[in-house]
């Protein structure tokens, strides 16, 4: 199992509105590194759910349902999306001042490419923010 990170504009597409609809296609990207990583994930692996913008955190944990496929959103190009289902809340959201100030979080691609919209999480980074975030499931 991989783990990652998908952001969301909460404005755009909430935690909530996640949760409302359980599956739901992550559609929008539009930057090939983003892409590449759409295209590595595999059914079962799990993402965090990080809302960027207004609350920038970690607010949720979603699983990879579907593969990639392409975008129907895309007007031109070969973009792709995933199939993400609701796990659960994050029992208290992870920040990104949180992130930024614990040291052992330096190299998380979330604090190295904060543009990214996709990016991959290492086991022990997972595990890491899983602890802080009070997440006891896997």
């Amino acid at each position: 199992m991989a783990y990652w990170l998908i952001k969301s504009e909460p404005d755009a597409f909430s935690w909530d509105e996640q949760v409302a609809n359980d599956v739901e296609p992550w559609t929008g990207v539009r930057n090939h590194q983003a892409k590449k990583n759409l295209a590595g994930m595999k059914v079962g692996d799990r993402a965090f759910f990080y809302h960027s913008n207004v609350q920038r955190a970690i607010v949720g944990v979603v699983e990879i349902v579907r593969e990639a496929y392409p975008d129907p959103t895309a007007e031109s190009g070969n973009w792709v999306c995933v199939d993400v289902k609701t796990v659960g809340p994050m029992p208290s959201p992870v920040t990104l001042a949180d992130i930024k100030q614990d040291e052992a979080l330096t190299d998380l691609a979330l604090v190295r490419q904060s543009r990214l919209s996709v990016c991959p999480v290492s086991v022990e980074h997972w595990q890491y923010l899983c602890r802080m975030g009070g997440w006891s499931g896997d």
